[in-house]
């Protein structure tokens, strides 16, 4: 076998270009419904999953890992009455929001059952099946963080997992060292090596970092929404958005709903109009009640009940509006986290006043609590 050798680019005195923004892109409300009828009218595939990828059209310029946008990809899923799908896993995280039917996912071992608007997260490498335990069409939207990890090769599928066991220590057979044996553990430790707060670790620490539980979380609409429309109150004068996120406590301070994806459920009051801000962070909004509009790098795009929206390509200055006579419901997947993490999370929330670095510099400041008073 040929050696493979690196290669130099030289790039000497360059400089970076900007990025190339990618157009806002739509899926509307009928056409949800048409590919909703065509994938129940097909024969059931042999491992159950009928289902359609929503990407943009310019997501075949990033090669592998197609996407609505980069490194997020919604998924359309349906399954029939009585149908279930076949066991998988996967080292992706997902967000399931239900847009038609009730049904129930066995996560982990751990069964959610689910109706329309209700939203659950799925860890990674949990096993987990659908089933559609009702007399409608069930319809889920499906958002994964797979397009990241195959950019990266690195998206590790298996389609016939094995049954989920609990990891139980046992003890340790011969010629192996034991889980609690003093060898395991470097006798330094970690330290701090200088006074500025640069630290040393050994790598049994490396390769055995604090465990945080990751669980199947669900979000029944029902309650949500009882909560949400508690912050129709909020006058006219409130300048943030009337949103509560669907907050994973795993995840800390990168405020997820998985470590990739925060997932927030927003009402719009009949009226209202944003304040237009930017953020790396990419966005995408399924809208499930009443309409209005988006603008988006100056174009203005209308949306309604039904549609789903790439509205906030990375950077790009965006604000919407509810132009109807009822209230906007919309869910927001949004890449937060990961960029929180990255230390990546440029964000503009007033394009008069400097942006800030979320998670490592001080955030922005509503005046929520004046209007409440």
């Amino acid at each position: 076998m040929s050696e493979q050798k690196a290669i130099f680019i030289d790039k000497s005195g360059t400089t970076e270009p900007a990025p190339e923004l990618w157009e806002p892109a739509i899926i509307k409300g009928a056409d949800f419904e048409a590919e909703i009828v065509r994938l129940s009218e097909m024969p059931m595939p042999n491992n159950g999953r009928r289902q359609s990828w929503i990407v943009h059209p310019d997501s075949h310029k990033l090669g592998v890992g197609l996407g609505l946008a980069p490194g997020i990809r919604p998924i359309l899923e349906v399954l029939n009455p009585g149908e279930q799908s076949a066991p998988i896993r996967h080292n992706s995280t997902q967000v399931n929001f239900c847009i038609k039917g009730a049904g129930h996912s066995v996560v982990g071992g751990q069964r959610i059952d689910f109706e329309q608007y209700d939203l659950w997260n799925f860890p990674s490498m949990q096993t987990y099946i659908h089933v559609n335990d009702t007399d409608e069409i069930q319809a889920r939207l499906t958002y994964t963080n797979a397009p990241l990890l195959e950019k990266m090769n690195v998206h590790i599928v298996e389609e016939e997992p094995p049954a989920d066991v609990k990891i139980v220590e046992e003890e340790a057979k011969e010629g192996e060292v034991a889980h609690d044996d003093p060898r395991r553990k470097s006798p330094y430790g970690t330290f701090q090596l200088t006074d500025e707060g640069a630290w040393m670790m050994p790598y049994e620490i490396l390769v055995a970092p604090d465990s945080v539980e990751s669980k199947a979380l669900h979000w029944p609409w029902k309650k949500v929404k009882v909560e949400l429309d508690k912050l129709a109150a909020l006058g006219s004068d409130y300048v943030g958005r009337r949103l509560y996120l669907l907050w994973n406590p795993m995840t800390g301070r990168t405020n997820g709903t998985t470590p990739n994806f925060f997932a927030t459920i927003t009402i719009r009051p009949p009226g209202i109009v944003d304040k237009p801000h930017r953020h790396v962070s990419a966005a995408m909004n399924y809208i499930f009640g009443g309409e209005g509009r988006s603008t988006v790098e100056g174009k203005v795009y209308h949306w309604e009940s039904g549609d789903l929206l790439l509205t906030a390509p990375g950077w790009a200055v965006h604000n919407h509006a509810s132009t109807g006579t009822e209230p906007v419901y919309e869910l927001t997947i949004q890449d937060q986290p990961l960029n929180i993490i990255m230390e990546s999370l440029l964000w503009q929330e007033d394009m008069k006043k400097p942006w800030s670095v979320l998670g490592a510099e001080t955030g922005f400041d509503t005046n929520r609590e004046q209007v409440a008073s």
